[in-house]
C-alpha cells in the first residue's frame, strides 16, 4: 500500500482512501494474474510490478478502459513470457512428451 501510494504521489493519510486504494492493488493483481496465467511476484522490481502500479494509476483516475489499451503491448508480453515459462517447466517435467 505504501509503495503504491508514494507512486501514486498520495503523501497524507486517509483511511477512506487507503481502503479504495487496497482495492485497486487486489483488482489489479486478479486482473494481472489473469492475463499472464499464473501468480506474478509483485514485490520484486520487476514488469508485473509496474503494471500493477499504472494499473491502480489508471483505476484512481477512473480510465481503466484506457489502460488495456495503452498497454496492450506490455500485456501480451506478459502473457507470452509466463506461457512459455509454462511451457518449458512442462517439457522439463515430462521430457518424453
Amino acid at each position: 500500500l505504501d509503495d503504491v501510494k508514494n507512486y501514486l504521489n498520495i503523501t497524507w493519510d486517509d483511511p477512506e482512501e487507503d481502503i479504495k486504494i487496497m482495492g485497486f492493488i487486489a483488482r489489479g493483481m486478479k486482473y494481472l494474474n489473469k492475463v499472464a496465467g499464473a501468480e506474478l511476484d509483485y514485490m520484486e522490481e520487476d514488469k508485473p510490478r509496474e503494471l500493477l502500479f499504472d494499473y491502480c494509476r489508471y483505476a484512481r483516475s477512473n480510465a481503466l478502459d484506457e489502460f488495456q489499451i495503452n498497454y496492450q503491448h506490455e500485456l501480451l508480453s506478459l502473457q507470452i513470457e509466463y506461457e512459455v515459462k509454462a511451457y518449458a517447466q512442462k517439457q522439463a517435467d515430462n521430457p518424453d512428451v
